[in-house]
This record gives structure tokens, C-alpha cells and sequence, in this order.
């Protein structure tokens, strides 16, 4: 175990997407000495996004990994740290928070933000996690390339599994976006983007199985919710996008969360633990957007600030 006990941060973030990269950018500006913890890469899921037209100050957009590098620069400006760590374990009560990373090094804060942000939902079929990487697929902008004059199919309704769908239909020969319900939950703006002669929109509709040809992705058998009526369509690749699934495992026994997962903070983002605060999509909240991600992170940077002081 390695372990810098003489050292104590005002406030750790773990996770630098939006939310926890706006935290540590309030709580630098606040004059405090913010570390951001990141398992992976910068940006959370925000990276993946190939285009995002919602977010304030962009009228023309701006890609996912633009944003991210803008978001951390900008924190970095103002004198927060990043470096890499999984966080698996944690001891919150007391005035000093300790944070256990997978590699075993200790770090030590009087405040702490989560901020892990939220991984995709599988649909759960047998051969699906065999398949990935193989055909099966969580991010269009990650692996569309690979499917250049392919035919493939998007699972979802959502806004995500719609731009994933317009995204892939640049350069894909077919795209199938396939929804159990009988109309999407995307927002209007997409009704006309949809609209190409190589989109097809299926309704009413389930994927039962991820059928396998020479070790690869090779069709979906698909079903229909109102008749029971089951089809086979040929697909070199499946995009699953059908929500996400908090990060939130690792402290499931310390702190309140909801029967999904969700921490049960409220709009002040605070837990249930006195200095401990949680932002983003991880947070129990009506909507989960960049845009939504960055004002919890604000608030939570405020939360601190109120609580170190």
C-alpha cells in the first residue's frame, strides 16, 4: 500500500467528466486545493460524443473530446490537479476522508465530490458480452469507423441512440435504429435528421438474440411486442443505447442510494455524509445532460466551500 499520510487535499473529485472537472475548476477559482481522481480517460462519457449541439456557447457545436480538453485546461488554469486512480475503497466519516485506489495508494481530503458518472446499460442477451468487440458496441463516435459501407443496427430511443444513428449514417451502407417502443423519446430536433434514405426506423420491437457468424456479429433476431411476430435481420455491428448505469458499486454500503443506484442527493448535491457530495449523472435528478453535469459540479464546488469554511 503506498501512502502519502502527511498530505491532505481540500477536496478530492473522483471522476473528471463535466461534473467533476466544473467542481474542481469552482473549488480552484475558491482559492482551495482541489485533486481530481480519474479511473480512465478525461471526459466520461462526454468524450464519446461526436457532435454536441445542446451545449451553451456553441452555436455551430463542438466535439466531445474539444470540450473535455477546454473543461480540464480550464480547471488546470486555476490549480487543480488531476491524476489517475481507480477509487475502491473509502472511509468518509471524520473530518479526513481517505480514498483507496485499485493500485493500493491512499490519498487523504477534508472534503470529497463523486463524480464517476455513469456506464452503458447491456441489454443483457446471452452472447452479448462475448460479442463486444466482436460486432457489439457502447459508442458510435469509438467504433463507426470500423463499419464503413456496413450495414448495422442502434438499439434505443433515446437522444443518444438517435445522433448514434444519424452519426453512423455518414458512412455506414444501412442503419437500423430499433425501438420497443412505437415512438422514440428523442427530442424533435432529430425527427429530421433521421430523415435518410438509409435510416430505417423499427418500432414495437425487441432484439431476442445477437446471432454469431465466424466468431463475429452477424444478424440480431428481432421481435415484435404487439404481435409476437419474430424476423432475423443480417448486421455486421449492434450499437447498444439504452441508457446507462451509475458507477456508484463502490461505496453501495457507506452511502444512500436509490433502488437504480443513484446517489440520494438533492439539488444541493450533499449525501448523507457531512462533507461529502456527489454531481452528475450519478446523481438521483429528472434530467442528465453535459449541461446538467456542469451546474452540479458548481453547486457541489459551493457545497464545499461552505463546508471547509
Amino acid at each position: 500500500m503506498s501512502e502519502n499520510m502527511e498530505k491532505v487535499y481540500d477536496v478530492i473529485v473522483v471522476g473528471s467528466g463535466p461534473a467533476g472537472l466544473t467542481a474542481a475548476l469552482y473549488c480552484a477559482r475558491a482559492g482551495y486545493e482541489p485533486l481530481v481522481l480519474e479511473k480512465y480517460i478525461p471526459g466520461g462519457q462526454m468524450v464519446t460524443s461526436n457532435e454536441i449541439e445542446n451545449y451553451p456557447g456553441f452555436p455551430e457545436a463542438v466535439d466531445g473530446f474539444t470540450l473535455t480538453m477546454n473543461m480540464k485546461k480550464q480547471a488546470e488554469r486555476f490549480g487543480a490537479k488531476q491524476t489517475y486512480g481507480n477509487v475502491t475503497a473509502l472511509r468518509l466519516d471524520g473530518d479526513v476522508k481517505i480514498l483507496e485506489t485499485e493500485d493500493g495508494t491512499v490519498y487523504r481530503a477534508k472534503s470529497v465530490v463523486l463524480a464517476p458518472g455513469a456506464a452503458p446499460r447491456t441489454l443483457g442477451l446471452p452472447n452479448e458480452d462475448a460479442l463486444r468487440g466482436k460486432g457489439v458496441s457502447y459508442c458510435a463516435t469509438c467504433d463507426g469507423a470500423f463499419y464503413k459501407d456496413k450495414t448495422v443496427a442502434v438499439i434505443g430511443g433515446g437522444d443518444t441512440a438517435a445522433g448514434d444513428a444519424v452519426f453512423l449514417s455518414a458512412m455506414c451502407k444501412k442503419v437500423y435504429l430499433i425501438h420497443r417502443r412505437d415512438r422514440l423519446r428523442a427530442s424533435k430536433s432529430y425527427e429530421k435528421k433521421l430523415d435518410k434514405p438509409n435510416i430505417e426506423i423499427v418500432f414495437d420491437t425487441v432484439t431476442d438474440e445477437i446471432l454469431e457468424k465466424d466468431g463475429k456479429v452477424g444478424g440480431l433476431r428481432l421481435r415484435n411486442v404487439k404481435t409476437d411476430e419474430v424476423c432475423e435481420i443480417a448486421v455486421n455491428g449492434v450499437f447498444v443505447a439504452v441508457g446507462n448505469v451509475p458507477a456508484t458499486d463502490f461505496v453501495r454500503d457507506i452511502l444512500d442510494l436509490d433502488e437504480n443506484g443513484y446517489f440520494m442527493a438533492g439539488e444541493s448535491t450533499k449525501t448523507n455524509v457531512p462533507g461529502v457530495f456527489a454531481a452528475g449523472d450519478c446523481r438521483k435528478k429528472t434530467l442528465r445532460q453535459i449541461v446538467t453535469a456542469a451546474a452540479d459540479g458548481a453547486v457541489a464546488a459551493h457545497g464545499v466551500e461552505e463546508y471547509l469554511s
